[in-house]
């Protein structure tokens, strides 16, 4: 009988390899799927081979942007509604205009011509698709509903896109202002200040408080700038190696999740996020143990991602998604109740769609509230540095014209 290498996902969310015997690859995949493994690979291994893990092949470096993955999917969905997906494939990859994206649709195309499906294809490209969604283009193969998961997959690409390019859009002028803030401070504290207060050398009276505090810190800026950037920089990097430590890595998100407006847009976009990718898996047949599985390798924020994987836990134990929400005790009560309430009815899909794009307008609406918020403050606290140094300069030459007078 012969034998077939695969790759897969467990339940825990691992990619796993190994081989199987089987008498061809359909019945192989049947009983990878019975022992609920996610088929990511299979072809033919040698007529001997044992079940070992396969030795993993280097991936390739190139990548797809989000922009050019949620571009790139939407277009594969719309030619997959009128053409087979070896067509549609080929015709993506030769109206892509970059190289890199080219190369990487084409070895896709390659894989399909070479008997692969499309997440198998899409696998062999390491990390240009990401797992979570190969992993609803396989179940979307399963099902037959390919076309219209790949149409949602593109609807949850572009609402991430639109709402990135919203806040990067909304930062880039409190950025530049608080740069050119930063910038013009630095300049009259080491060439103005400096310039001004030599001129009360030669007075031999005492100089105000103010006046004092900041030439003592113009000094300190203009002789030991360089020590202090380099004190800076050394701060950042331990803190950036420091991260790197799961143990550190974990308090750290965890107190950010404490914070009091960062920890609310963290959980709440999680939260979105989390809701949207079960809604998505729903539709396309995956069980909600596989989602909270798959969706939990994709979470950044470790806290999140051990209350992702003790849901998954849970459900794994046979609790509802609503009670292993209600357990992990961290997601907002408008997502327990909407998915309580789904579960109840029947209607479970729909109710995460809904808290989700629920939760999404009211990140955006804080978001933006903050934000606009943010210019204005950068005004006012620029003003009031710059105050407060026109002010420490005025105050001597008063008292010099104070003591004119008498």
């Amino acid at each position: 009988m012969p034998a077939f290498a695969y790759t897969a996902v467990d339940g825990a969310g691992r990619t796993i390899g190994g081989a199987v015997n089987a008498s061809d690859a359909e019945a192989a995949r049947r009983g990878l799927e019975k022992r609920r493994l996610m088929v990511l690979e299979l072809g033919a291994a040698g007529e001997n081979a044992v079940e070992t893990p396969k030795a993993p092949s280097r991936p390739p470096r190139d990548r797809l942007g989000q922009r050019r993955l949620a571009l790139a999917t939407r277009q594969l969905a719309a030619l997959t509604a009128v053409a087979p997906v070896e067509e549609a494939m080929r015709n993506l990859a030769g109206q892509s205009d970059r190289p890199s994206e080219r190369r990487i649709l084409s070895a896709v195309h390659a894989g399909i011509l070479e008997g692969r499906r499309l997440s198998e294809a899409m696998a062999e490209q390491g990390r240009a698709f990401p797992p979570l969604y190969r992993a609803m283009v396989a179940a979307g193969e399963q099902s037959g509903a390919l076309q219209s998961i790949l149409s949602r997959l593109a609807d949850d690409l572009e609402r991430d896109q639109q709402a990135r390019a919203k806040v990067v859009t909304a930062l880039v002028y409190p950025l530049v202002l608080a740069v050119v803030a930063v910038g013009v401070i630095g300049a009259l504290m080491v060439f103005v200040v400096p310039k001004v207060v030599d001129q009360f050398a030669d007075l031999n009276q005492t100089l105000p408080l103010l006046t004092r505090l900041v030439i003592g810190l113009s000094d300190l800026m203009r002789d030991w700038g360089w020590l202090i950037a380099l004190i800076v920089a050394g701060v950042v990097g331990g803190g950036m190696l420091l991260r790197r430590r799961e143990d550190v890595r974990l308090r750290l998100d965890t107190w950010m999740l404490k914070a009091p407006v960062i920890g609310r847009l963290i959980r709440d976009l999680h939260a979105a996020r989390l809701a949207r990718t079960l809604s998505t898996m729903l539709a396309s047949g995956l069980p909600v143990l596989e989602g909270l599985t798959i969706a939990a390798r994709t979470v950044e924020n470790r806290r999140l991602r051990q209350a992702t994987l003790a849901m998954a836990e849970a459900v794994r134990e046979g609790a509802g998604l609503s009670a292993a929400m209600r357990r992990a005790d961290i997601f907002p009560p408008i997502l327990l109740t909407m998915t309580a309430s789904g579960e109840s009815a029947g209607r479970l899909e729909p109710m995460l769609d809904g808290a989700a794009d629920y939760l999404e307008r009211d990140f955006s609406t804080f978001t933006a509230t903050m934000l606009s918020l943010l210019e204005p403050a950068i005004i006012v606290l620029m003003g009031g540095v710059v105050a407060l140094i026109v002010l420490s300069i005025l105050l001597p030459i008063l008292q010099i014209n104070s003591l004119a007078l008498r």
